[in-house]
């Protein structure tokens, strides 16, 4: 999907039938700023634009109708991402979506009125955007990306499906809250599993390949890789050494095994940005973001490429695909 045609899509929903339409009561044209932090061109971005968009639009607000949307698209360029945030705080928005921890952290340091959802953000409170998870405390709440014991899980599933593994390398960005922290709940998991881990910088595409090319240098090796904002964005660079070096690789995000990668195991991230749809309307109807708890998920998804797993030569074990909620053959 091209940005034009996104960009239809978005803007079809003001055309979408919905009962809920004529409950909204006429009153001056509210504004939400939105603050993403991938391309305009990712498609997997879109899919969960376009879900929150359909979302708002079964509540009853849909853009240009009784609500604007200002969407500003950072590609993972931090300084882009300051710039926009910036800018959605100066068209005082009656509320802001933000997703990622580098966007919500951007949003708080240019404002401390305008309410904030936030989506995938992995641990708000160690991140310090919110006081805690059950009393957020000021101007931001949303939802989680996952806890921090999903990374032990993620090499489980990774030693799983290749059982030859000894050595990982754990893509991550260091300056996200998150990423020590699930380093070390792997690095608690690894020694029972024979798995020697190692973390790697994900600052940008150019690191990730030079640091993944000289891991491979040596047998047995394989990628985990988190849900940072520029892993995700490098996905094609990721997908594309993982089978260069013949590295089996699991991936937080789903979007990865959509595109070529080996297995996933996280969170319905599209389910996510349609919850988050109903604070952003909560939050248009007079509720506080400091009185709307963070959300953990509740729907995670395991995803599996049998086509990459045969190009690695691995054979994926019948247990693991029954467990599966997609299969790619």
């Amino acid at each position: 999907m091209n940005r034009r045609q996104f960009i239809t899509l978005l803007g079809g929903a003001a055309a979408w039938p919905l009962a809920a339409h004529a409950q909204q009561p006429r009153e001056r044209m509210r504004r939400i700023g939105v603050l993403v932090g991938f391309a305009v061109d990712d498609p997997a971005a879109q899919r969960r634009i376009l879900a929150f968009a359909q979302a708002l639009a079964q509540l009853g607000w849909t853009d240009g109708r009784n609500v604007r949307i200002d969407y500003r698209w950072a590609a993972g360029d931090p300084e882009r991402i300051r710039r926009y945030a910036a800018e959605l705080v100066a068209l005082s928005p009656d509320v802001i979506l933000a997703n990622s921890t580098p966007a919500t952290g951007a949003l708080l340091q240019a404002t401390r009125a305008v309410p904030i959802v936030f989506v995938q953000v992995a641990e708000p409170v160690g991140a310090g955007l919110v006081d805690s998870l059950a009393r957020p405390g000021g101007n931001a709440t949303g939802f989680m990306l996952y806890e921090y014991g999903i990374a032990a899980k993620w090499l489980e599933l990774l030693k799983e499906i290749a059982p030859g593994v000894k050595r990982a390398a754990f893509l991550q960005n260091p300056a996200n809250a998150a990423g020590p922290a699930q380093f070390g709940a792997i690095q608690a998991t690894a020694p029972s599993l024979g798995v020697e881990v190692r973390p790697i910088s994900v600052r940008d595409a150019g690191e990730i390949e030079r640091a993944v090319t000289a891991f491979a240098q040596n047998a047995n090796g394989s990628l985990i890789v988190t849900g940072a904002v520029q892993a995700v964005i490098s996905r094609d660079v990721i997908i594309k050494l993982a089978a260069r070096h013949r590295l089996p690789a699991i991936h937080s995000d789903h979007a990865f095994v959509t595109d070529g990668g080996l297995i996933a195991y996280g969170p319905d991230r599209v389910d996510q940005y349609r919850h988050a749809a109903g604070y952003v309307d909560r939050i248009l109807k007079g509720e506080k973001p400091a009185d709307l708890p963070v959300q953990a998920p509740t729907k995670y998804e395991l995803a599996i490429n049998l086509k990459t797993a045969k190009a690695l030569g691995l054979t994926v074990p019948p247990t693991l695909l029954a467990r599966a909620d997609e299969v790619i053959e």
